[in-house]
C-alpha cells in the first residue's frame, strides 16, 4: 500500500474541511489513502462536543463549528496540521488504534529531536513536561477517517490564552522551537512526520503526486 502526501501550504480551514468531506464522500474501495499537510490562517475550531464556555474571548480570530471530535482548539501559522484520509476497513484499523498510531507517531517524531513527550490518561493529545504540544481530533464516515492532528512547531501561542485548550482551563501550551531552539523548521518536521507515520501505519512508502 502507498500513501499519497499532499502539501497544501497555508490554506483556509473551511475550504480544506469541505475538500476533506468531498474526498471522503467520493472515494471508492480503490482510492489511495492520502495525507494532507497544511498550515491554517488563525482560526478557533469547536469540535462536535465543544462547549461554548471554553471559548473565553475569541477577539478578532474567527470561530468555526467543526464536525471533528474534541473541544475547542486553535490553528495558526507555524502549526503543522496533518489530515490522514484513510480507508480504515482496508487497513483493518479501528478508531482507537488509529488514534494510538498518531499519538505514537508524534512521540517518536519528538524523540528524534530529543524531546521527551508523553500521553495523559483521559486527555487526548501529546504533552511535554505537562504542556500540550499536539492535539488530535478525528471523524470517521463510511469507514474512512478525516480531520487529524495539529503539532505546534514554531508559532505564536498567545491565542491559546483566549480559550480553554481542548476543554482544560489553564492548560499550558508549548511548541518545538521553544523546547529545542533552531529545530522548529516546518519542512523538516513535515518530512519526519511522513516518515514515521508511514512506518507506524504499515505503508510501503509515501508518494507525492506531481513531485
Amino acid at each position: 500500500m502507498e500513501l499519497k502526501v499532499r502539501h497544501w501550504g497555508c490554506a483556509d480551514y473551511q475550504q480544506t474541511w469541505q475538500a476533506m468531506r468531498d474526498f471522503t464522500d467520493s472515494r471508492t474501495a480503490e482510492t489511495a489513502d492520502e495525507l494532507w499537510l497544511v498550515e491554517h490562517p488563525a482560526v478557533f475550531t469547536q469540535g462536535q462536543a465543544g462547549r461554548p464556555e471554553h471559548l473565553l474571548d475569541a477577539g478578532p480570530i474567527p470561530v468555526v463549528q467543526s464536525d471533528r471530535g474534541g473541544q475547542v482548539t486553535y490553528h495558526g501559522p507555524g502549526q503543522l496540521v496533518a489530515y490522514p484520509l484513510l480507508d480504515l476497513r482496508r487497513l483493518d484499523l479501528g478508531v482507537r488504534a488509529l488514534v494510538s498510531a498518531i499519538e505514537q507517531t508524534l512521540i517518536t517524531l519528538l524523540a528524534t529531536l530529543e524531546i521527551t513527550a508523553e500521553l495523559r490518561p483521559g486527555a487526548p493529545g501529546v504533552y511535554v513536561a505537562g504542556a500540550k504540544i499536539a492535539s488530535l481530533g478525528l471523524r470517521v464516515r463510511r469507514g474512512c477517517s478525516f480531520h487529524g492532528l495539529a503539532l505546534n512547531v514554531n508559532m505564536d501561542l498567545s491565542p491559546f490564552e483566549r480559550i480553554n485548550p481542548c476543554g482544560y482551563a489553564g492548560l499550558a501550551m508549548t511548541d518545538i522551537e521553544r523546547l529545542r531552539p533552531g529545530q522548529g523548521d516546518m519542512a523538516h518536521i513535515q518530512t519526519l512526520l511522513v516518515q514515521v507515520l508511514v512506518q507506524k501505519l504499515g505503508y510501503k512508502h509515501a508518494i507525492m503526486p506531481g513531485a
